[in-house]
């Protein structure tokens, strides 16, 4: 290198970093063909910190304020120290700005259902999706783990990690709380302190503090939905299985009289419309024994009794298609598909 170069080179009086936008968590300040001034200053800013690198290796930290830069703080001037390498200095000094404000709105959810241990209903898969902010808080930890010596590092280089650390950590959390899955969706904002707790220490280690995080939704898929809406429906009946199954087919009447009318279905081409009314007679007067009991049910038998008269063996056929059909949904258990035809088959006789 000639001295003209060595003449020619800036220095630098005021390293800063002035943020032109959202979403940069590290920026590398541009020091080619240029060097450090001795006394100069470095300006670090509320929600920044800054470190100086030196030979590869992170010589201190500074966070918020103005600081003057002398030999005592930063190799400067370094040229002036190797005339006898032709003013080839063999220092590579580097100054990184971190940004440690909160990077707020990081979205997170679940992209299957996943599976986790219920003390009410063992096995259950759900889903689950939210929010959370972080910010940096050890830049030194941040720069050797994650940014290195880029120019710039942006929040979406790494959201895709960090929504894979909450993803893997829901299960934990879960059984960390202790709750049940009722008791987690009706109690989101338990469930997201134990997340978070969760995660901390992990964050961590990448120098990353999580400020917060909320969970939004708790659901099941559809199909285990229904099976909860059964358990809440027999939980109101005071989860006395016969009132539920009466509470059950006598919701079932409308559809089974509309499918006789239509033809429609396995018990559809069996049965009339006539054989569809005997079938709501007799369900009608089960749900009527269950929801009244006692002395309304005794009220209740002759009446049940005298509709049976005159049944035909075509509609009782119908029936037990119909109370087949029943079973095979899960409506109704073997046994009380048992009972029920011992019953019918009784009106025969």
């Amino acid at each position: 290198m000639a001295l003209m170069d060595f003449i020619k080179k800036q220095f630098i009086d005021i390293i800063q970093w002035t943020e032109e936008g959202d979403g940069t968590l590290a920026w590398r300040f541009p020091m080619r063909d240029m060097e450090i001034q001795n006394g100069g200053t470095l300006v670090v800013r509320e929600s920044q910190m800054a470190i100086f690198v030196n030979e590869g290796q992170v010589a201190d930290v500074f966070g918020p304020g103005t600081y003057k830069l002398t030999t005592q703080t930063l190799p400067v001037l370094t040229y002036l120290k190797n005339w006898d390498k032709l003013f080839e200095s063999p220092f590579k000094s580097d100054v990184y700005f971190f940004s440690t404000r909160q990077q707020i709105d990081q979205k997170w959810g679940t992209p299957q259902p996943i599976t986790i241990r219920d003390k009410d209903f063992g096995a259950v898969r759900l889903r689950a999706f939210g929010n959370y902010a972080f910010r940096i808080a050890d830049p030194k930890l941040f720069h050797t783990e994650i940014s290195g010596t880029r120019e710039s590092y942006p929040v979406a280089d790494l959201e895709g990690q960090l929504r894979g650390l909450v993803l893997q950590n829901i299960s934990n959390a879960i059984a960390g709380s202790g709750l049940p899955f009722l008791d987690l969706a009706a109690n989101q904002v338990m469930f997201a302190d134990a997340l978070t707790k969760e995660l901390a220490p992990i964050f961590a280690k990448l120098g990353i503090l999580i400020e917060s995080l909320t969970v939004q939704n708790v659901s099941l898929p559809e199909e285990l939905q229904k099976i909860l809406d059964q358990k809440i429906g027999m939980g109101m009946v005071g989860n006395d299985m016969a009132k539920f199954m009466q509470y059950q087919t006598a919701q079932a009447i409308p559809k089974f009289a509309e499918g006789a009318g239509n033809g429609g279905g396995v018990a559809g081409d069996a049965m009339s419309l006539g054989a569809g009314v005997a079938l709501g007679q007799v369900l009608a007067q089960n749900l009527q024994q269950g929801l009244q009991g006692g002395g309304a049910a005794a009220q209740a038998a002759p009446a049940a009794a005298a509709a049976a008269v005159g049944v035909k063996p075509e509609d009782v056929m119908a029936t037990l298609e119909k109370l087949g059909e029943l079973k095979s949904k899960g409506i109704l258990t073997q046994e009380e598909f048992d009972a029920k035809k011992a019953e019918l088959l009784k009106k025969l006789v």
